[in-house]
């Protein structure tokens, strides 16, 4: 089994965990809409889902499927 052959410094072992800085996630500004969004990705204005500044799909539903009711609703 591998061991090391000398103590890592503190210094050395706080250079090596310096670079977990998270970066903020570029957002923009859709000229169409107006409405702020994450680069590059699609979103929902008013039932409508916009890629690139145009409608990709008119009426656009989720396809995730409602939570399950409980089942004191059952009854």
């Amino acid at each position: 089994m591998a061991h090391p052959k000398r103590r890592t410094s503190s210094a050395t072992r706080d250079k090596r965990r310096s670079h977990h800085k998270l970066t903020p996630k570029a957002i923009s500004i859709c000229s169409t809409t107006g409405e702020t969004h994450l680069r590059h990705k699609a979103y929902v204005v008013d039932g409508d889902l916009y890629l690139n500044g145009k409608v990709a799909i008119k009426d656009y539903a989720p396809v995730a499927a409602p939570a399950a009711a409980s089942d004191t609703d059952e009854e």
